[in-house]
């Protein structure tokens, strides 16, 4: 598999600068190239200006600026592209003019340099035909703003190799993207989409249901997004909604471009928001204009899924990740229920004289969040929800039950691996899940739902198989409870780990207090449970808490076996940490806040410290974790007090205030 360390991007405009920003944080090599040294140059500028506003608000030092800058090489000569794995071309779309592109690509560069096109309207197969090597030719659509925006489409086409599109997806992973796979289809997946509810938001417009602010603010709420349609066209340009749209028009009768968006182009001008603050929607207009905007979503959703050009999982990740819609169009139409899809979907058909999509039925409807892998005799599991960060509720679990209960049960499995996608590793429980039981007095579904999560980790823990665990990102609470029921833990260098349960007025219930201890010993459980630290892979692997660290190219050849997992590295305290390990294993959190504790060697300002944020945690979630460390009764002592933790106010309060400062009472 081609393995990708120096990048070519086409295209210093907007798009291609922001892709090349994106691969540049990355720590690749970009040649970022244009016509002309001056299109560069503002490129670069412009990269620049975007990453000093990322130092002003601290999410990059000044360091961290110019070596990023530093990685972007800008040339005008494509003859300097010979060196680059990848080469992707972000020029404006016109067929003619990227086709002659890769042309003359082809000609330069080695045959096993990958190309790709970043074109959201023109068929990647189409394209292909330019060069030599079709087998290395794929589509990697991008969205805006690319440097931050985490989804990519790769679109293979009809003759790429299954190794270029492996490739693509490994690389997506190293750049800090989360991948859709697509069919190669105008519009591919998400603007196959997108651009038709924009579209049909002016036709109502156009037709009189509502106005624009009244429309938006529909959306808005419906989609639970911070724009609506026409506010989202002005952010992006009105006329690209329309040429996008042109590329949809085949596909039938509701595609028709509307009249107002053509003429809203010739105009010039971008859609008037005024009103947007002061605008009242009545329950009749907000039905009318959902059964549109809804039903033109669920219409293009249902034959998307029918046609096969994506999964129902690929299908809302794109919205809710690309789009950033809080709902996604599957869980949209899997909360309206198969019903009242048809109803919506049927009173759209017959307005516009279309077939009625067989992928209406909600059997299409079926996400997979945990996938399984089989590579010779490695069984490899990803816990695949970023969207979500990963994030463990009961039919997440069920899958990670059920994937790992067919790995486990084959003879020619050795090793188990699991890992990640996206930013997280799990980013914990879904706290959506707690709250809503917590409000509805069904404290009984929280206590159902750790008794199964704690059946699948043991599951995993006391499993014959090699359990190797690879976290890739955050490992919050529940993940890194999971994490911890590894025989080897390995983690990338950007990881952070965190058990925050205190501090949001619960305690870990998935066997944290318990493996923690097993692994770390009790005294740096304690640390880590009662302040709720956050530790990077570095101080991690001083402790013993994870067993190595590893590149994120490294991952990929111990997945595939090309790779050795390395042996665990011997771990010897450091003054400090051991001097942490005696405070903690010879007082309780509350001597050290209050002051009255037993010295192990540290100094006074840092004990105090430490009081200090303990001070802001939930007592009683601090009682019951301190109680369960010290007895040390196995993980299912931990359901012993779930119902008094969550009948708690704090807890209420806690679980509804994430990122913000409260006051716990102790009630």
């Amino acid at each position: 598999m081609k393995k990708i360390n120096t990048i070519g991007v086409i295209g210093a405009g907007t798009m291609g600068s922001a892709i090349a920003q994106k691969f540049a944080q990355e720590g690749f090599t970009v040649y970022l190239n244009d016509r002309e040294q001056q299109y560069i140059d503002k490129g670069i500028a412009g990269i620049r200006e975007i990453l000093e506003q990322g130092v002003e608000r601290r999410l990059f030092t000044q360091e961290k600026v110019e070596g990023i800058i530093n990685n972007i090489k800008g040339i005008t000569n494509q003859e300097d592209l010979k060196v680059c794995d990848l080469i992707v071309e972000a020029i404006f779309e016109d067929f003619e003019v990227k086709t002659n592109l890769f042309k003359t690509l082809d000609a330069i560069v080695p045959n096993d340099t990958i190309l790709a096109t970043n074109t959201s309207s023109f068929s990647v197969t189409e394209l292909a035909k330019a060069v030599s090597h079709p087998e290395r030719f794929v589509g990697l659509h991008y969205f805006f703003h690319a440097a931050k925006n985490r989804l990519v489409e790769i679109i293979p086409g009809t003759k790429t190799s299954q190794e270029t599109y492996k490739a693509m997806q490994v690389f997506s992973v190293q750049s800090g993207k989360d991948a859709i796979t697509t069919k190669d289809v105008n519009g591919f997946a998400v603007n196959r989409f997108f651009v038709p509810w924009l579209n049909e938001a002016c036709k109502m417009l156009d037709e009189g249901v509502g106005t624009i602010v009244e429309i938006d603010t529909v959306c808005m709420k419906t989609f639970g997004i911070g724009m609506g349609p026409f506010a989202l066209m002005n952010a992006t340009g009105v006329p690209i909604a329309l040429h996008a749209q042109k590329t949809l028009e085949h596909f039938g009768p509701s595609y028709k471009i509307a009249t107002k968006l053509e003429k809203q182009v010739a105009s010039g001008n971008d859609w008037s928001l005024e009103g947007m603050d002061t605008v009242t929607v009545t329950p009749e207009l907000t039905k009318a204009v959902n059964d549109r905007i809804l039903g033109v979503t669920f219409f293009v959703c249902s034959q998307i899924l029918a046609e096969g050009i994506c999964t129902a999982v690929d299908l809302n990740r794109g919205a809710k990740i690309g789009l950033r819609w809080r709902k996604g169009p599957v869980d949209l139409m899997q909360s309206f229920g198969e019903a009242e899809v048809q109803r919506i979907v049927n009173k759209f058909v017959i307005l516009y004289s279309e077939p009625t999509p067989v992928g209406i039925e909600s059997k299409n409807w079926d996400m997979e969040y945990v996938t399984l892998e089989i590579k010779g005799s490695r069984a490899i599991i990803t816990m695949s929800r970023p969207e979500n960060m990963n994030a463990l509720n009961v039919e997440v679990l069920a899958q990670l039950d059920n994937k790992f209960s067919q790995a486990d049960a084959r003879d020619d499995i050795e090793t188990i691996i699991l890992t990640g996608s996206g930013k997280a590793f799990v980013a914990g429980a879904d706290i959506k899940f707690f709250v809503k039981n917590i409000k509805s007095n069904t404290i009984e579904n929280i206590v159902a739902f750790t008794k199964y999560g704690q059946k699948v980790f043991e599951k995993i823990d006391v499993s014959s198989k090699k359990v190797i665990i690879i976290l890739n990102g955050l490992a919050l609470g529940g993940g890194m409870e999971l994490a911890l029921c590894a025989d080897v833990l390995l983690a990338v260098p950007k990881t952070k780990i965190a058990f925050p349960e205190t501090g949001i007025g619960i305690y870990p219930g998935l066997g944290g207090t318990q493996r923690s201890a097993l692994r770390i010993g009790k005294g740096l459980a304690k640390y880590l449970v009662l302040t709720g630290q956050m530790l990077g892979a570095k101080q991690a692997l001083e402790i013993g808490l994870i067993d190595g660290i590893i590149q994120p190219s490294e991952v990929f050849d111990i997945i595939s076996g090309a790779k050795e997992v390395p042996a665990k590295e011997t771990v010897n305290l450091s003054d400090n940490w051991k001097a942490i390990e005696s405070l903690y294993s010879k007082n309780n959190y509350k001597a050290i806040i209050s002051g009255e504790y037993i010295n192990g060697g540290m100094e006074a300002d840092a004990v105090a410290k430490l009081g200090k944020t303990m001070s802001f945690k939930a007592p009683i979630a601090m009682d019951f974790s301190e109680e369960l460390i010290d007895a040390a009764q196995g993980s299912t002592s931990e359901l012993e007090k779930l119902t008094a933790i969550f009948t708690t106010k704090d807890a209420l309060l806690g679980l509804t205030s994430i990122g913000k400062k409260v006051e716990y009472s102790g009630d």
